[in-house]
């Protein structure tokens, strides 16, 4: 059986500002609460971490992550009430495409395509 992938990406100009990665750190910064936790809980650099960060910032009206530098107990990064609303928005209109696809459409590219492609000779 085929198996269909959409990726829901949107863009600020020539940049991503939010996708499938994007939303996933904005959920671990979340759960983290910092960046560099985030980052290293999907294996991601602290430097690709933050530039993701600054992208989303920069491309959203209203920063979606807010950080707070130093040692203290407020020091880290938070999603921000427009980060919260943004990610849930993303994630609605992931399933919402992704639970909308079944039809005619993939259901005849579906029967078109192998279980695996064919071997090389």
């Amino acid at each position: 059986m085929a198996r269909l992938k959409l990726k829901i990406q949107l863009y600020c100009g020539d940049e991503i500002a939010m996708g499938p990665g994007k939303a996933d750190l904005l959920d671990a910064i979340a759960r983290e609460g910092s960046i560099s936790g985030a980052g290293r809980a999907l294996g991601m650099s602290y430097r690709r971490a933050w530039l993701l960060v600054d992208t989303m910032n920069r491309c959203f009206r209203s920063p979606l992550v807010e950080t707070h530098p130093g040692g203290g107990q407020a020091a880290g990064a938070k999603l921000t009430e427009e980060g919260e609303s943004a990610l849930a928005a993303y994630r609605a209109l992931s399933e919402q495409v992704e639970g909308g696809v079944p039809g005619t459409s993939f259901e005849t590219l579906e029967t078109s395509i192998r279980r695996a492609p064919l071997t090389r000779d």
